[in-house]
């Protein structure tokens, strides 16, 4: 499913988006790559069973529309204007309601209103100053179960360096903040949430959560 992309442009001083086209990339290696993904986020997303889903930093809406083909109550938000603008093109594209896209913060997410059965937040968590409240404001909207995905360090920095890209970086992509082990994840995500699976494609840590009881 080809969309268009926001190629890396800034608001606020942050990168938005996706800077590359990962998702209609013909590289055979990036293909493979992210079929590995799109399995472990299918399964997953199949185990949750969830009748709402709603995306937390959807980009330009690439999942969020994957999964408006399924039988799902499917709502979507992201922090940045520019980028939902282009979600809502890519929705109108395919026949989909490009209503189901909304610009609202990680930050400002309101129990009561954001809710879902099943909260996505894939490849957000290392772009915010601030994971733990993101964490929390995850917390307080998931009815069921939540997946999320951060890049697996130190795999990431080494396939970008390998692959030549971001070497005065030393392989950190624009726009990543916060970096974890698949170890070191599961900690932070464990103070808030049970952990119920853990699938690594290459090269993520992905995993499938449970709300802890408010204490």
């Amino acid at each position: 499913m080809a969309i268009k992309i926001s190629g890396g442009i800034e608001e606020e001083g942050i990168v938005v988006g996706n800077n590359y086209d990962k998702y209609g990339s013909s590289n055979p290696i990036v293909k493979k790559i992210m079929q590995g993904f799109e399995d472990s986020l299918s399964a997953l997303v199949a185990q949750a069973n969830p009748k709402s889903i709603h995306e937390i930093g959807c980009g330009e809406g690439y999942w969020s529309l994957d999964l408006a083909g399924g039988n799902y109550d499917v709502r979507a938000s992201d922090f940045s204007e520019e980028v939902i603008k282009i979600a809502r093109q890519n929705a109108s594209d395919r026949g989909v309601d490009p209503e189901i896209f909304s610009q609202k913060s990680i930050y400002d997410l309101k129990p009561g209103i954001d809710n879902a059965d099943l909260i996505v937040c894939c490849e957000v968590m290392e772009h915010i100053e601030d994971p733990e409240a993101g964490l929390a404001a995850l917390h307080s909207i998931t009815d069921k179960h939540l997946i999320l995905s951060v890049p697996r360090e130190p795999i990431w920095r080494a396939l970008n360096m390998a692959r030549g890209q971001y070497l005065t970086d030393l392989g950190n992509t624009p726009g990543h903040i916060q970096h974890w082990s698949t170890s070191g994840f599961k900690k932070f995500v464990s103070s808030r949430f049970h952990i119920k699976e853990i699938r690594t494609p290459l090269p993520w840590t992905m995993l499938l959560c449970e709300p802890k009881p408010t204490t």
